[in-house]
């Protein structure tokens, strides 16, 4: 007899509990609304301090529909090309033996300046070799890499 009073309370008790978990009361929510200085309307669940705000209760908002706006087409904006990327091209348009040739040898000025960190070259002032700094060999490396992307076809 005691184990049937057992069972029986725990069923009562979690249908009790199950009853206060679903119930619509107890989801609800409170939400503040008010207007800040700037005008910028502001929404939370804690009270605003200082500030008159509107009462609001989470099941009295009715839900918007999603997606019934149609989005505005935004216009696409052609890239504008520099004097380098014009002057690519036409080398390209004109001589395509020309433009394979640079092409080429920036590859492999690229190769070489990615595999020797200890590179010379002449300076055009004097004409002495100089071994080239690190900033040197990365500008190089860069103006190499242009160059790649400027000639080599895709």
């Amino acid at each position: 007899m005691l184990i049937m009073d057992s069972k029986m309370i725990k069923i009562r008790y979690h249908a009790l509990l199950l009853t206060l978990i679903l119930s619509p009361t107890v989801l609800a929510t409170t939400i503040y609304k008010w207007v800040d200085e700037n005008g910028v309307t502001h929404y939370s669940q804690q009270v605003p301090p200082d500030r008159p705000s509107e009462t609001l209760y989470s099941e009295d908002i009715e839900q918007q529909k999603v997606g019934f706006i149609a989005p505005k087409e935004t216009e696409v904006s052609v890239p504008t090309k520099n004097p380098q990327q014009t002057a690519a091209e036409a080398i390209v348009r004109q001589d395509k033996a020309q433009a394979k040739a640079i092409c080429s040898n920036a590859k492999h000025q690229l190769n070489l300046l990615n595999t020797h960190t200890r590179l010379t070259r002449r300076n055009a002032q004097t004409g002495d070799m100089e071994r080239m700094t690190e900033e040197q060999r990365q500008a190089a490396m860069s103006a190499q890499q242009e160059k790649i992307s400027l000639f080599c076809i895709k």
